[in-house]
Parts: C-alpha cells; structure tokens; sequence
C-alpha cells in the first residue's frame, strides 16, 4: 500500500541560504528568519525530510512552499520572480526524486494575468501538478470575475487547485488570542471559499475545474444545510445558481486533515470517498502526529475507504 501526502510545505532553498547569509531575497529580509528558526524542520534538507518521511510511512510528498510566500500584498512583479525561483526549486526536487516527490506551484495571484503565465510554465514546462493558493486575494473571494482566466486556464491543463489559507483570517480582526484565527479561523475562511466558488457559479462556468480544500473543507459539511436553505428562500442566494449548494460538495476534494473522527466520516459520507484525500500540513504543529496510522486505525472506516484516502485517490488525481 502507498501513501501520498498532499498537504506538504517546504521552504525554497535559496531563500534559506540568504536568510543565513544575512541577505535580502526577493525584498524578503532577515525579519522572516525567527519564523523559521523556532520551527526547525521548515529549514530540513531533502534528505532530512525523506528520513522523515519514511519514519511516518509516507511514500510521497506533494510539495508546496509555504503559504508564508504567497505575498499577495507586494509588488506583483517582484513576487512573480519569487514564485518563479520557488516553482523552479519544488521542480528540482521531483525531478532529482521522482518517486518521492510531486509538486504544486505558488502564484502571483495579485495580478491574474502573470498568474496565468506562471500556472502555464509550471505544470506545462516544469511538470508540477497545479498550485497551491490562498483563500483570497487581499480581500477579494474568488468569484470575482477577474480570476475566471485563471480557473479556465487550470480547467484546461488539468491542473488541481489547492486552496490554503495564508496570514490573517476572518476570526484575526475579532480575536488574535488563543490561536483562534488558526484553529477557527481557517476553517471559516475555507467555508467562505467554498461558498464563493459555487455561489459566484465558477463551478457550473468551468465544470472540469479540479479544486481541492485544505483541513477537509472547514465548516462546509457542517453548515451546508443552512446555505441549502439560504437558498431555498432568499433570491439572492439564487442569482447563480440552478441546484443547492449540497448538489456541489462532490465537485470539490477535501483533506483528511480533520483532526477527529466523526467530522471525517461526515466528509465521506456527504461528498463521497473518492473526494477525500491524504494531507498532514507537513512540518507544522497543526499537523497530525502520526497521520498514516492515524487514518490506519479509524473503526469507522473500511479498508476500501482508507486505501482510497491514503493513496488511490490521489494516484488517479495526479497521476503519481
């Protein structure tokens, strides 16, 4: 049996080496450092990860930098060069350990255009298998018609979405205490992604757009009988949409990264087996400590479901 772990972050090589050098990369300065530093495993080696790795009987790791470099707010064609150097070091890495390592881009979403261009290079030319982004970009949910040319262009490379939050979330303005903008706050933030991908009607414009939603979807399978009935009876709710927002569920994929039972077997249960797949957000705390045993022993799964999730799910979705 294999396992393929897509939510695995890495931190590019060369930004580490200027950090420890005391030079600015990409205008990022030495204020990123401590950041690192207290989480030493952001800085490992590829060989410190594999070691890693297999301690956890993990086979492969879909690599995606940090969400730390996304950098939406800066100079869009500065951070499109960062997302270049970092898109060209995940591709390294799977090139240098094709059985060990895929890839997912970062994108300079704050201008759409360059964001095309870079989604383009990558999975065309580099051979990652789409891009990881945030759940908006300064503000701006992912209805907005100006993303559409990036979801139609990924519809049309086949690329896969994975939505990550980065930086403050919708609980941070309203408390920033108790590690609640994390523990609350990115689950709510990819509700709101969910609801802005189906309710803004990019789902029905761009049918074959593959989108996947980190930390099982957040509060979207608990909350989606209130948008079902939101829609039932408010026009507004209706302004896109032909079908209730339950009708959507199975057009997303989701994390196993839930942190409890019963809230996954709620995710299998509404969006289908075949929609979940396996992701530990890889070196953060917030991740599982033993996530493919974890997954291994849950009674409430049969093998079937847990052998879809560990791997057969994301064999068929990125062909690894």
């Amino acid at each position: 049996m294999r396992t393929i772990d897509m939510h695995a972050h890495i931190s590019p090589a060369p930004f580490l080496e200027a950090m420890a050098q005391g030079r600015d990369w990409h205008g990022i300065t030495t204020d990123a450092w401590p950041s690192h530093r207290s989480n030493p495993r952001t800085m490992w080696s590829p060989q410190q990860r594999l070691a890693d790795m297999d301690s956890l009987g993990v086979d492969v790791h879909v690599l995606s930098t940090g969400a730390a470099f996304y950098y939406y707010e800066k100079d869009p064609a500065i951070v499109a060069r960062l997302a270049r150097d970092c898109n060209d070091y995940v591709a390294q890495l799977t090139r240098d350990h094709p059985s060990r390592f895929a890839g997912f881009a970062t994108l300079p979403m704050q201008d759409v255009r360059a964001a095309v261009a870079e989604l383009e290079r990558s999975v065309g030319r580099l051979g990652l298998k789409g891009a990881m982004i945030g759940d908006h970009v300064n503000g701006r949910t992912f209805d907005d018609p100006q993303f559409l040319p990036l979801w139609q262009a990924a519809e049309q490379l086949g690329a896969v979405i994975f939505i990550h939050q980065g930086g403050s979330t919708v609980v941070t303005p309203r408390s920033n205490r108790y590690h609640l903008p994390n523990t609350i706050g990115n689950l709510a933030d990819r509700t709101v992604t969910f609801a802005s991908f189906v309710y803004g009607g990019v789902m029905d414009r761009c049918p074959d757009l593959k989108v996947c939603l980190a930390h099982g979807g957040g509060y979207t399978c608990f909350g989606i009988g209130r948008m079902d009935r939101g829609w039932q009876v408010r026009p507004e709710a209706r302004v896109n949409l032909s079908r209730p927002p339950s009708a959507y569920l199975s057009r997303f994929y989701y994390d196993c990264l839930t942190h409890s039972e019963p809230a996954l077997r709620m995710l299998i249960d509404l969006a289908g087996i075949d929609r979940v797949v396996f992701g530990t957000d890889w070196p953060f705390d917030m991740a599982t400590d033993w996530p493919v045993s974890w997954v291994l022993g849950l009674e409430s799964l049969t093998q079937g479901e847990k052998e879809a999730i560990l791997w057969k799910n994301l064999e068929r979705l990125l062909g690894v």
